[in-house]
């Protein structure tokens, strides 16, 4: 439906500091930030575009008296209000960002800040402790500025090492002093939109990750093509981690852009009560967070015996809809409420979506748009649209942004590679990387496989790292299998890989691990998890061709280690089999 529908209108991007300046000037007295010191608190603050405004100009003021433009500034923490004024503060100043996940090893973090030569850190209070370790083990070579986003900071002056220690409230009032005494050098620099201006590291889910280069242009260009299609609603949650692109590009300058409210969650275990308390109207997340979302509505639909009329509803519901009748918000309200009663709308990416949580969240009422993204363009590739969406699909490129697909096998899959001013710039101090990403026309290679149909939708197979490829050279993509093994009854997690035998080494075989849903399955009055999904996966098997086939099941008490943007991290896994 509604093919041809048009763009939305949208607030075009130049650089960071004008971003921040003309929120201020067309939504000066809209919340632009909300969020609680403490999660326990019931106090809600709430930060005006204005006020934002100027608290990005006076941190960018301070930081430039301190000697800062142009260089590289590391962000360390959770998200807080403090965090989302550095990332555009920092940007605002023609400085570089780099944004760094907290839960990384000590050696990781320091190595990091010290690869990049960062001259200042602005931390949280979640990473103090490792900040103060890297100190007195002697790190940060390169740093002589360290900024605290909490309060106070518990490092003294022996870890220090000559360096100075402030903090962002201290810099902030600094540099409206600066200003009002006439300092107007946050303004008096032109931006070079061009320029390197933010270094995000990927972990990935495969090991050790590069330092992407991006440039404002790529991250406003990024954003202000993106948001042509989208109908975004006037306050969302930030649930994402800053430090990774999603988090920071798409909630942060999309959002605050358009004049939307942004409220910071205080953390993971907070979320479904933040949901309910805040009633945000729509949401960005991974596909994660919605699997647990789709859970719990079934969960508590047969812990009270609702399960089957649930699913009737939803059949009738569907079918109203065909006619021109939707009365989805009287018949779920109870199912709505628990999502805090106003959510319309979740735009999703990362990683594959099963097709069947799209189709429940939208019987109960909420859309869910699922995109196509990777670090590498700053995120956003493609999406599907409000009122038009392809099942299976992650939508169409943006505008200006060209996707190809690279070698392509005999039903139109091979590697997607795309075009456009949302590309990275490169690897950071790694030329022999970047050069193996780029072909010769231009176009960078991402790494996952797909195909494009007819019109121009992308479609997701899998990703290169994964892949399986047989002694006979067929090639088995795990995602394939691992969507279809998710909509088996009691699959909380699972991956499938090829095992590696410590006898036959040259022997694949195809190994589905499984992470039950154990509550479940006793309610159901499986005793025997082993031959349960043994004969689920056996059935499963005869409907694909024998070399897809999966060979072994393996089931697991804990659920897979995942990385902070709740991915599960691959390489974690012990493969043997034998």
């Amino acid at each position: 439906m509604n093919k041809n529908y048009p763009i939305y209108e949208t607030t075009f991007i130049d650089d960071m500091r004008s971003l921040v300046e003309e929120a201020a000037q067309n939504f000066p007295d809209s919340i632009a930030i909300s969020y609680k010191d403490k999660p326990s608190d019931k106090e809600v603050k709430k930060v005006s575009f204005t006020q934002w405004r100027d608290d990005v100009r006076h941190l960018g003021t301070a930081l430039v008296a301190n000697g800062l433009r142009e260089e590289k500034i590391a962000i360390v923490g959770e998200n807080t209000y403090g965090w989302c004024c550095a990332f555009f503060g920092v940007m605002a100043i023609g400085s570089v960002t780099v944004p760094v996940d907290k839960e990384l090893p000590i050696e990781d973090i320091d190595g990091i800040i010290s690869t990049t030569a960062c001259k200042a850190v602005i931390y949280g209070k979640t990473a103090e402790s490792k900040i103060q370790d890297i100190l007195q083990n002697g790190g940060f070579k390169s740093v002589e500025l360290l900024v605290s986003i909490a309060p106070e900071s518990t490092i003294g002056e022996a870890e220090l090492g000559g360096r100075t220690l402030t903090s962002i409230a201290a810099l902030q009032d600094k540099g409206a002093e600066l200003y009002k005494g006439g300092d107007n050098s946050y303004y008096d620099y032109k931006i070079d939109t061009t320029k390197l201006a933010s270094i995000v590291f990927t972990s990935g889910t495969t090991g050790k990750g590069k330092g992407v280069m991006l440039s404002q242009a790529n991250i406003c260009l990024d954003m202000t093509l993106g948001m042509y299609n989208f109908d975004i609603t006037r306050k969302t949650l930030h649930v994402l981690p800053p430090h990774h692109t999603f988090g920071s590009t798409v909630n942060y300058v999309g959002h605050l852009a358009q004049g939307c409210e942004v409220y910071i969650s205080s953390g993971l275990k907070h979320v479904s009560d933040e949901i309910r308390e805040q009633q945000p109207t729509h949401l960005i997340l991974v596909p994660a967070f919605l699997e647990v979302m789709n859970r719990k509505i079934w969960a508590t639909a047969r812990k009270t015996g609702k399960a089957g009329l649930l699913k009737v509803m939803m059949k009738v519901s569907d079918g109203l809809r065909k006619v021109g009748i939707d009365l989805r918000k009287k018949l779920f309200g109870s199912v709505l409420q628990s999502f805090g009663g106003k959510l319309e709308l979740v735009i999703c990416g990362g990683a594959k979506l099963d097709e069947e949580i799209i189709n429940t969240f939208d019987s109960l009422g909420i859309t869910i748009l699922n995109g196509y993204g990777i670090t590498e363009c700053a995120p956003l590739i493609s999406a599907n649209r409000n009122k038009y969406r392809k099942p299976g699909s992650v939508g169409t490129p943006i505008l200006a942004c060209r996707v190809k697909i690279d070698n392509p096998d005999e039903n139109g899959e091979g590697e997607i590679c795309v075009k456009g001013p949302n590309v990275m710039l490169g690897y950071y101090n790694n030329p022999e990387a970047t050069a193996e990403v780029f072909d010769k026309d231009g176009f960078f290679h991402t790494g996952d496989y797909g195909r494009l149909d007819e019109e121009g939708w992308i479609y997701i197979t899998g990703r290169k790292k994964n892949l399986i490829i047989l002694s006979n050279g067929k090639n088995v993509y795990p995602e394939e299998i691992e969507a279809d093994l998710q909509k088996v009854e009691g699959v909380s997690e699972v991956v499938v890989y090829a095992g590696e035998s410590r006898v036959q080494k040259d022997k694949i075989t195809i190994v589905a691990e499984i992470f039950p849903d154990a509550e479940l399955l006793a309610d159901k009055g499986i005793e025997n998890m082993q031959e349960y999904f043994e004969t689920q996966v056996k059935l499963l098997n005869e409907k694909m061709p024998p070399y897809k086939a999966v060979k072994r099941v393996k089931l697991r008490d804990v659920e897979f280690q995942k990385n902070t943007s709740r991915k599960i991290t691959r390489f974690s896994i012990d493969k043997t089999i034998d």
